[in-house]
């Protein structure tokens, strides 16, 4: 790969978060991109809803640069598959760490004849006072995450890997030079629950760790972070439901509850049954940048 791709590929990536969610819109599922993204000369949301009926998905973006005070606050209709959706935002006042997603007194808001199909941020209750309108019966949950995170130490994110579940704070932390050799440790909520040393031999791996008492599996892959020039890389780092303690559990449920008496296939039948929600589970996908 060249310098010139290389050097492209930093810049098209940066301060970028991706999160998929699915909801359910007049009785069928969507999937609803959010897509926000930050550099030297933009701040912007994308939203995009998956249509069945085409193959160019109905998207609305959103300038939230500093100067576009007035595009921060807002609403539009977006047309998808014959259902009339109502776009709602507020983020005047949106408060935001590292990411380009905001942390805190914000609302983008999906709302379907009087209900609200998906909410993201901390105002719900002014969403539903000023729209006049009810939560889903059904509530969105985010099924997949994707952060391009940038720092020369350090990266943060934060995650909710169950649908109604704690969300929590993830920080990867390296260390490369000095006289002893690279290290790296990934805390969950301030606890180191990963410590990998001689890094240069352990660059890829995976480990299961419980978060919220949950097993959660961590692939890493940092193998430019040591052999690589700085800012022409990235470590990646994935973390996803380990499905087969996942599924442990639940035939141990099963077998708890009398559901696994019968044969296989109803084993199966009862363990897919009881947890409906599997596959709403999150995955979350770290690209971290190092920057000098």
């Amino acid at each position: 790969m060249s310098s010139q791709s290389l050097t492209d590929d930093h810049k098209t990536s940066q301060n970028t978060t991706t999160c998929v969610y699915q909801t359910q819109v007049g009785g069928s599922s969507k999937n609803v991109t959010v897509v926000w993204e930050k550099n030297t000369m933009n701040h912007s949301l994308d939203i995009s809803i998956d249509s069945v009926s085409s193959e160019v998905h109905p998207n609305h973006k959103i300038d939230l640069k500093p100067w576009c005070f007035w595009a921060k606050k807002g609403c539009k209709t977006i047309e998808v598959d014959s259902y009339q959706i109502e776009l709602y935002w507020d983020l005047r006042s949106a408060n935001y760490l590292a990411s380009p997603e905001p942390c805190s007194d914000f609302y983008v808001a999906l709302i379907h004849e009087n209900e609200v199909v998906l909410l993201i941020g901390d105002m719900k209750e002014k969403v539903y006072r000023k729209t006049q309108t009810r939560p889903a019966e059904v509530e969105a949950a985010l099924v997949f995450k994707k952060e391009h995170m940038f720092g020369k130490k350090s990266f943060m994110t934060r995650a909710k890997f169950e649908p109604n579940g704690k969300e929590c704070e993830i920080v990867v932390e390296r260390s490369l030079v000095g006289c002893k050799d690279p290290e790296m440790w990934i805390r969950v909520d301030g606890i180191v629950v990963i410590h990998i040393k001689n890094l240069q031999w352990k660059f890829r791996g995976n480990q299961t760790v419980l978060i919220n008492k949950q097993p959660i599996e961590v692939f890493w892959d940092v193998h430019t972070w040591l052999f690589s020039s700085r800012g022409s890389g990235h470590g990646l780092f994935v973390f996803k439901h380990d499905q087969q303690e996942s599924d442990n559990d639940h035939r141990d449920d099963d077998k708890q509850s009398g559901c696994g008496t019968g044969d296989k296939d109803k084993d199966n039948e009862c363990s897919v049954s009881s947890n409906s929600s599997s596959k709403l589970r999150l995955c979350l996908i770290l690209y971290a940048w190092m920057i000098d």
